[in-house]
């Protein structure tokens, strides 16, 4: 158990954090989930919509730390490969 101050204040600040980074990927997962549904359903004009407002939801998620630089790229990647194929 924390018994300095410091350690106190770091237990506080991660539960914090982890709350906010929680809420924060689980919006990045709904944006990708929209890109996922229009290409499964095959609306193209609807899969570029989405997957433009995908692109700068995971740009933001590298720059908070919530996500590594190459999964982003890999993911973006994947789904305009997709996207394009429909």
């Amino acid at each position: 158990m924390a018994n300095t101050p410091q350690a106190k204040k770091r237990i506080r600040r991660n539960a914090n954090r982890a709350e906010i980074n929680g809420a924060r990927m689980s919006r990045i997962r709904n944006f990708l989930k929209k890109v996922e549904v229009a290409i499964e359903g095959g609306d193209k004009d609807t899969a570029q919509t989405a997957l433009r407002s995908a692109q700068p939801e995971l740009a933001r998620g590298v720059a908070r730390g919530v996500l590594h630089k190459n999964t982003a790229a890999r993911k973006m990647s994947r789904l305009t490969k997709r996207v394009a194929s429909l």
